[in-house]
C-alpha cells in the first residue's frame, strides 16, 4: 500500500495497530474455547469423576478466565466506543478553552 502524506501514514499504523489487536483477542478466545472444552470433556468423560462434574472445581478456571476474556474485549472493543477520537478532541478543546480563561481572571 502506497502511503502519500504523513497523515495517512499515521492513520495507516492506528489502524494496523487496531486490526493486531481486535487478532490479539481473537486468538485468546480460540485457546479459551479449546481448552475448556477440552478439560470439560476430560472432565464429563472421566469415570471416576464424572459425578463430580457439576462441582465448583470443574468451572472455576473457566469462569476466571472467562472474567480476563471479557476484561481483554473491554480493552480492544470499549475504548472506541466510549472514548472516541472525537471525545479526545472534544476535551482537548475544553481544556485549552479553560486554560485560556484563567490567564484572564
Amino acid at each position: 500500500m502506497e502511503k502519500t502524506n504523513p497523515t495517512e501514514e499515521h492513520k495507516y499504523q492506528q489502524a494496523l495497530k487496531k486490526v493486531k489487536r481486535i487478532k490479539g483477542f481473537y486468538i485468546h478466545l480460540m485457546v479459551y474455547v479449546v481448552i475448556n472444552v477440552m478439560i470439560l470433556l476430560l472432565q464429563f468423560t472421566d469415570k471416576e469423576r464424572s459425578q463430580d462434574f457439576w462441582q465448583w472445581q470443574t468451572f472455576g478456571m473457566a469462569i476466571f478466565w472467562g472474567i480476563g476474556i471479557l476484561s481483554h474485549a473491554m480493552s480492544v472493543f470499549l475504548p472506541t466506543l466510549l472514548l472516541s477520537k472525537d471525545w479526545e478532541q472534544r476535551k482537548i478543546n475544553e481544556l485549552m478553552e479553560k486554560d485560556r480563561n484563567k490567564k484572564w481572571e
